[in-house]
């Protein structure tokens, strides 16, 4: 009987050292289970926090680049109203420069051509006819004033040259005198100072006499010159010294 009760007791003993051992690894499994989640759980919140930091220093980095941007914008901003301010005052001027210089470009065309009709009838035709058509490009509205500014500027370099040049042309002229008719004759000017007409023969030459306002019989001992004087405009011969009746009055001369 003892023995069997101290194997009973034993088996019972075992028994319940079984049952302890089977719930001790169950538990330490939902521990490990547990601890698993746990980690995970861990892993998870970490990962997303380290996303939420990305995020928030992305954010930041857009912030910044923002603010650089819209300081950018502000100077923008600023510089454009000033352009604008600018602008219109150019716009300001340009409406009076423009009711300046038309006035001064009909003026302009006005002492040209007091100029012209003052001056030796040097290609007389050709620098009228030039005045025409500069005042009828005045009324053209499809022609700029700055355009129309420049065609009289060039007028005026035009008519500069006509007084530092010397080149031969040919035209018909009036003779005045008991018997007034007209002829074409060469034509030879040096300059505003020496203006000549001469026969297509070659025979005679009449000076310009600014005074009388028109063409007198030259004197037959220029007749040499006056040829040579004609072949080296057309560059014919050698640049030479030549002596030349002028054509200018007592106030020209001063």
């Amino acid at each position: 009987m003892k023995t069997s009760l101290a194997l009973v007791i034993t088996m019972f003993s075992f028994s319940a050292y079984a049952t302890d051992l089977g719930s001790a690894s169950a538990i330490q499994n939902k521990t490990n289970q547990s601890s698993i989640h746990s980690q995970k759980v861990i892993n998870s919140s970490v990962q997303k926090s380290e996303e939420f930091n990305e995020d928030i220093r992305q954010l930041n980095e857009e912030l910044r680049n923002l603010t650089i941007y819209k300081k950018h914008l502000k100077g923008l901003i600023t510089n454009q109203a000033d352009e604008i301010e600018s602008l219109d005052h150019q716009i300001s001027s340009i409406k009076e420069t423009r009711q300046g210089i038309v006035p001064l470009m009909y003026n302009m065309l006005d002492e040209l051509q007091t100029l012209i009709e003052n001056d030796k009838p040097i290609k007389y035709k050709q620098r009228i006819k030039r005045i025409q058509e500069l005042r009828s490009l005045m009324t053209q509205a499809d022609v700029s004033e700055a355009e129309k500014y420049r065609q009289i500027l060039e007028a005026y370099q035009i008519e500069f040259q006509y007084g530092n040049k010397m080149a031969t042309y040919r035209s018909e002229i009036s003779l005045k005198g008991n018997h007034p008719h007209k002829l074409l004759a060469d034509i030879f000017y040096l300059g505003r100072a020496v203006f000549v007409a001469r026969s297509i023969d070659k025979s005679k030459f009449w000076t310009w006499d600014q005074h009388q306002q028109q063409w007198i019989d030259g004197n037959s001992k220029y007749l040499e010159k006056i040829n040579q004087a004609y072949e080296l405009a057309n560059q014919k011969i050698a640049p030479t010294m030549l002596l030349l009746p002028v054509s200018l009055n007592t106030a020209e001369v001063k």
